[in-house]
């Protein structure tokens, strides 16, 4: 059996994670509606950034129901998720897309070992890390589709936005 930590560690980080999501999603429209151009991008990520609300929504509603604390980085993660978001944006559709594709790898596998270690004692938080999942591949797809690449310059890219990723993963269940 899992422990009530762990649930927690899993809560906690999916709450701030999913939260960053939008958070990146924000900056990417505030790009989009200050500096960048681009009509059909801007309908993609809104579209991406309602599913975001509606995951972090439930991770909200169940740390307050379970009583956990939120990662006390909250304010930073926001901070550099829209920055993020703003700044990938700035560099062009490719490298905006690439943000998310790059996210949504680390969350598959991320929510992947969530779900590999829940077990029947958490079949409805177990049930919505499945469907969230299945959401962040659908991001993932959606982006390569609209051109996020990994050739010449966009490599280091993707290894700086998986990097963060999983730092920000380690630091949010503890902290």
């Amino acid at each position: 059996m899992i422990s009530k930590n762990k649930i927690e560690e899993f809560i906690r980080v999916d709450h701030a994670g999913e939260r960053g999501a939008v958070k990146i999603y924000e900056g990417q429209l505030l790009a989009l509606n200050t500096l960048v151009e681009d009509e059909k991008l801007k309908e993609i990520i809104e579209n991406m950034r309602e599913h975001e609300k509606e995951h972090c929504e439930f991770f909200e509603k169940e740390i307050k129901k379970r009583n956990i604390k939120p990662t006390k980085l909250l304010p930073l993660w926001d901070l550099l998720g829209v920055s993020l978001g703003f700044g990938s944006t700035l560099l062009g559709k490719k490298a905006a897309m690439l943000c998310t594709a790059s996210v949504e790898e680390v969350i598959d596998k991320h929510y992947q070992n969530q779900i590999d270690k829940l077990d029947k004692n958490e079949i409805e938080l177990k049930k919505k890390i499945i469907k969230f999942r299945k959401d962040e591949l659908h991001h993932k797809d959606i982006a390569y589709e609209k051109g996020a690449t990994k050739k010449g310059y966009y490599s280091i890219l993707d290894k700086i936005i998986k990097t963060g990723s999983k730092i920000a993963i380690n630091i949010s269940e503890k902290i």
